[in-house]
């Protein structure tokens, strides 16, 4: 099992803060609101609350921030996130649900990792999912599919055993540019919320044919 710190009070956190206590790790919360943190960990039962700034605990850090602030967060922690796995849940989508607020051709989660330390690994998951879906972790009795991006091998390891405890299947999608896809993906699902399935109790999957 793991040590986690979910940077983060909103939906995401509390969800993944949730999903990650019942697989038996220990959990972190960290969050600018000292009152939200501890209401927000009381509510979850056995997580702990961390103090913003301060070096995380966990030995994965999850990003369950807006994308606006992403960057500026993992910049502030700095070298305390040196040999930490950095999971950035991020959709640096723009207000109108159009496109994109980062550089063309990069993603969300290129532009943390260059915020990051050399010493941290940058994998981007989650952001395929919706908050209440995750924290339900299956859909008509199958496990929800976590799409994963990385550079590095082991932090993907790390990062795809962790996604198992929660109960959920990985699925390794290549290196760290591949995260522009999965940024894509959540544009796909805001414009099928938008247009035609009218709500957000759904999650896109791989169903592998026999």
């Amino acid at each position: 099992m793991s040590s986690i710190s979910i940077v983060g009070l909103g939906n995401m956190a509390g969800a993944l803060a949730g999903r990650a206590l019942a697989g038996g790790h220990a959990v972190e919360i960290i969050g600018r609101d000292p009152a939200k943190a501890k209401e927000l960990a009381a509510a979850l039962g056995g997580a702990t609350v961390g103090t913003a700034g301060a070096a995380p605990a966990g030995d994965i850090v999850v990003l369950a921030v807006p994308y606006a602030s992403a960057a500026a967060v993992v910049s502030e922690y700095g070298d305390t996130l040196q040999g930490k796995v950095i999971i950035d849940i991020t959709n640096p989508v723009t207000s109108d649900f159009k496109g994109f607020v980062t550089p063309d051709g990069s993603s969300g989660a290129q532009e943390i990792a260059k915020a990051a330390p050399a010493g941290a690994q940058v994998v981007k998951a989650f952001n395929t999912l919706f908050s209440h879906v995750l924290a339900a972790g299956s859909a008509e009795g199958r496990p929800l599919d976590v799409f994963i991006a990385g550079d590095d091998a082991q932090a993907k390891a790390r990062v795809s055993a962790f996604v198992e405890s929660l109960g959920l299947r990985p699925l390794d999608t290549g290196q760290l540019p591949m995260a522009r896809t999965l940024e894509n993906a959540a544009l796909l699902e805001l414009g099928l919320v938008a247009h035609s399935v009218k709500h957000t109790n759904f999650s896109l999957g791989v169903s592998i044919l026999g």
